[in-house]
């Protein structure tokens, strides 16, 4: 295992390394939370690609490929389709905006006053991502150095915190470059053929299991319709992900990049579950599902590419956790903290915004670590951030960019009344149960409807200015900060 330590070593000093690099760029607000906004194809699709790739997409993809066979691959094929569908038709605007985060976009749309709910809502689905990325951290140190859980999150977090810290998007976005590369070929390149080839192949993998393990809708129809309610949905309108999209130097690059990016995960997933499938036939009776991925590698593989695949492995949870983490900070920081700041009568604007960010980052990339030390199991946490996330803020957010007869008193009570549905149905069907997200999302979309229709036409001046925002013009200069509030709206006797 030497060998295998020691890539591992190299990695993790090379992410340290891009940190400091990335402190050396990040001289602007801009330049710390977007990458100056100039992120070329090449690298926006990979840096896409590693943010929504995460340790979910890669262990538990694999699991689910042990646990059901290659329909296993639905719940990362339903990621995929979510960014091929926000890179397809909602990404050029979305880019164009010139924004920080979501709760920027809804004001501008709506004039200026949905921003404080919405922002504490993207907050707490951000955390939890952040939170179980790190919990992640604990599996793969365990494998690979035989240490206790708290250790496990302690070490890896710290190092997240620390290059993301240091030099914020642009760190992440080189870190996320290489953990791209080195997951491409220690998943799709190396255990992928090594896993089929010691199966036997696709002959013997078919001898070997059942014929429910090779049906493409053998994970059953409501758990692939859940799925694209909940990854493919949330993928429209995720922070962390729409982060990525405001890096991007044009919209074209925003669309075809995205486009690429949706595609290779479509790829990824295929392969996780035909991995998961191999070792159904190798290890026919683990204890645990999420076992496989650690099994195979440390079973099958030969030295060094051993510790290749746990990199790639770890490149995974990473590149997920600094991604939510910096898109946690940067909500926290613009959408929470400033307008809490603005309320309270203080409104100077003379200080460091990349030093407040650096700030933001460390303390969200703190609270992340004792919040992952302290709980057990997330995966019922994390099921009802993305039920808030999905239930409150899909409709809204979609029905600003497609609908112009939305009011801001519409988006509000479909925020409150889709998140509260969500919250009462979990009550009464338990946390893990698919009705929640179904009857949380038509409670959300009637209320938005029927208050939108009942009350006063949001301005022109404020729809105006969004026309102008979504062409791409009128966008403040980077070093101004946060994008303007958008025109007040007129007395009624003026109109």
């Amino acid at each position: 295992m030497a060998v295998d330590y020691a890539v591992i070593v190299v990695y993790l000093a090379g992410m340290l390394g891009m940190g400091w690099w990335g402190m050396r760029r990040a001289k602007s607000k801009s330049e710390f939370l977007v990458a100056g906004r100039r992120l070329g194809p090449g690298m926006y699709s990979g840096t896409m690609a590693a943010i929504v790739l995460g340790g979910a997409s890669t262990i538990g993809g694999v699991g689910l490929g042990y646990k059901h066979g290659l329909s296993g691959a639905w719940m990362v094929l339903t990621i995929g389709f979510g960014l091929l569908a926000l890179s397809v038709f909602f990404s050029a605007r979305i880019a164009r905006l010139k924004v920080y985060t979501v709760s920027e976009m809804l004001d501008l749309r709506y004039g200026g006053r949905a921003g404080l709910i919405t922002g504490l809502v993207m907050w707490a689905y951000t955390l939890m991502l952040a939170v179980t990325s790190t919990i992640a951290y604990a599996t793969i140190f365990d494998v690979l150095f035989d240490v206790n859980r708290t250790v496990s999150i302690i070490l890896g977090g710290a190092i997240v915190v620390a290059y993301s810290t240091l030099g914020g998007m642009w760190s992440i976005t080189i870190t996320d470059m290489v953990q791209f590369v080195v997951k491409t070929i220690g998943v799709l390149l190396l255990l992928l053929p090594i896993a089929v080839v010691k199966a036997g192949g696709f002959a013997e993998m078919k001898a070997q299991l059942p014929n429910e393990y090779f049906a493409p809708l053998g994970i059953g129809g409501e758990t692939i319709f859940t799925y694209v309610l909940i990854y493919t949905f949330g993928m429209l309108i995720g922070q962390d992900i729409w982060q990525r999209v405001f890096t991007a130097r044009s919209d074209k690059v925003a669309r075809w990049g995205g486009t690429i990016a949706g595609t290779y995960c479509l790829v990824y997933a295929i392969a996780g579950a035909v991995i998961g499938t191999a070792a159904k036939v190798l290890y026919p009776d683990l204890a645990s599902a999420d076992d496989a991925f650690a099994t195979i590698v440390t079973d099958e593989l030969p030295m060094g590419v051993r510790g290749l695949v746990l990199a790639a492995a770890l490149a995974a949870v990473m590149s997920t956790s600094s991604g939510a983490l910096i898109a946690c900070a940067t909500v926290a920081n613009n959408d929470i903290w400033s307008r809490l700041r603005g309320r309270a009568g203080s409104g100077a604007t003379d200080h460091d915004e990349v030093k407040g960010n650096r700030a933001f980052i460390l303390a969200m990339g703190i609270a992340t670590i004792c919040i992952s030390i302290a709980l057990n199991d997330v995966v019922e946490a994390l099921t009802v951030a993305y039920n808030l996330l999905v239930g409150g803020l899909l409709v809204p957010i979609l029905g600003g960019l497609l609908w112009k007869r939305g009011t801001v008193q519409g988006a509000l009570a479909a925020v409150a009344v889709g998140g509260l549905s969500v919250i009462g149905f979990m009550a009464a069907y338990g946390i893990l149960a698919n009705q929640p997200i179904y009857y949380g999302l038509l409670a959300s979309l009637a209320t938005y409807l029927v208050v939108s229709l009942a009350t006063r036409p949001t301005d022109p001046a404020v729809l105006a200015h969004w026309r102008e925002r979504l062409a791409g013009r009128g966008a403040p200069d980077e070093g101004e900060g946060a994008a303007p509030e958008p025109p007040a709206p007129e007395p009624a006797a003026a109109r």
